[in-house]
């Protein structure tokens, strides 16, 4: 599928080459460019011949540049492509359960596997054909982050509510066994695909390690919006213990066997069973920060860090910090941390209820603006507020409900400041530095 180029860059390899915005590109090397993977994939050289149209005659433009490098050209998406869309209708789906009346990018349900290999976004495999995974395979794209549930085919189709989710299973052994790392998520619902039905998964997943590197078990988050949709139940404390059991059997024998744990109990299973985080060193490499695995006790380990690295005593600050309910305890002990070393700060840890999405959703990320305006609004705040950059969106200039960051500053009339998710910075900003 020949691609349409929107501009070149001044002074790239491509520009050089004479090639013009408005050219299409057919093919690299006698490889035809279909999207955004064939493109990188077949660039990779230092020497290759484009294959393009002007004006619908085909020239070609030879060009040398160094390994790996890219040649300057833009296009009109980043995939070269439509996007791919999800074709199930999962009974835990959060799309499903949005209000109306929010902005349409909201509403779209991604199921890419470029999505994957570029940003980290997850895929459930069921709109790939045998085609696309041996391209996958072919390319090496590694690692490939996968939904995968249960293992079970008959309950994966009946909570994905498509009949395909039994098949595509076979590939996720078919990419490990071909060599490609696979990072997996389960999306646990009370009576559905917990106990009995989470050993078999974790077993059956077990056996494709080394490939298959992490498993993350996350709680499914329900909104109040699910009128028409199928009856779920929320983790209760004893629930959340028993998966947090069942995990940890699994993963210690595979520490014992492997020297890896692979899987993962999310944090929020630990706040909402009530059990001490595990420490920074229990989570490895990391690999499920995004499903929010490990996220707090990397937070506290940054952080004390910082402030074992800090010798001196000139902090002073009167803020007021913002974060979802889950978090309250792990920021409230932390800015006591402060406290205590700097007598010159003062913190206010303010946990906001969701009244957006409903009070069963305590996770800082799904925190709206109105909602921290509407419990902030009349309090003293000091000099100012902080909150975690991941309740807003990617250019960090808008929440959820599309309250800017500008319109809550203004009409909470003090200075609002988002903080990346970084101990070090955390600890920095709470000190009024920076």
């Amino acid at each position: 599928m020949p691609v349409l180029i929107q501009s070149v860059d001044r002074g790239s390899p491509a520009q050089r080459a004479g090639i013009r915005p408005g050219d299409t590109l057919v093919a690299i090397d006698g490889h035809p460019i279909n999207d955004v993977l064939d493109y990188r994939f077949y660039l990779a050289n230092s020497h290759i011949r484009l294959e393009l149209l002007r004006g619908g005659k085909p020239y070609q433009a030879a060009l040398r540049k160094g390994e790996y490098d890219d040649i300057g050209l833009e296009f009109e998406t980043y995939l070269m492509d439509k996007q791919h869309t999800c074709k199930n209708k999962c009974i835990f789906c959060f799309v499903d359960q949005m209000p109306p009346g929010m902005r349409p990018s909201l509403y779209f349900k991604d199921d890419d596997s470029r999505l994957s290999f570029l940003f980290g976004n997850y895929i459930t495999l069921t709109n790939l054909t045998e085609g696309d995974i041996d391209r996958i395979i072919e390319m090496r794209i590694s690692p490939v982050n996968i939904s995968v549930h249960t293992t079970d085919p008959a309950l994966r189709v009946a909570m994905m509510k498509n009949p395909r989710a039994a098949d595509s299973l076979r590939w996720l052994e078919k990419l490990c066994r071909a060599g490609i790392r696979v990072n997996t998520q389960l999306v646990l619902c009370p009576g559905y695909n917990d106990g009995p039905a989470l050993e078999k998964t974790l077993e059956d997943l077990g056996r494709l390690w080394p490939n298959l590197q992490s498993i993350a078990c996350v709680p499914v988050g329900l909104t109040r919006y699910r009128q028409g949709l199928t009856p779920l139940e929320p983790f209760t404390q004893a629930g959340a213990a028993r998966v947090i059991d069942t995990v940890h059997r699994f993963a210690d024998r595979m520490q014992r066997e492997h020297g890896e744990r692979v899987a993962y109990p999310s944090d929020e299973f630990f706040l909402k069973a009530q059990r001490p985080l595990p420490p920074a060193s229990y989570y490895g490499e990391f690999d499920q920060l995004e499903n929010g695995v490990g996220l707090l006790a990397l937070l506290e380990d940054e952080f004390t860090q910082a402030m074992e690295a800090d010798d001196s005593a000139d902090a002073a600050a009167d803020l007021t910090v913002v974060t979802g309910v889950a978090a309250w305890p792990l920021l409230r002990s932390l800015a006591d941390r402060v406290e205590r070393k700097h007598p010159g700060v003062r913190l206010r840890v303010q946990a906001v209820v969701n009244r957006f999405f409903g009070e069963l959703i305590t996770v800082a990320g799904l925190v709206t603006g109105q909602d921290i305006l509407q419990q902030l609004a009349g309090k003293p705040l000091g000099q100012g507020v902080l909150l975690p950059g991941v309740m807003l969106r990617h250019e960090q200039d808008r929440f959820l409900d599309d309250l800017t960051l500008e319109e809550l500053q203004s009409r909470l009339g003090v200075p609002v400041t988002a903080v990346e998710n970084d101990g070090w910075t955390l600890y920095s900003r709470m000190c009024g530095r920076g």
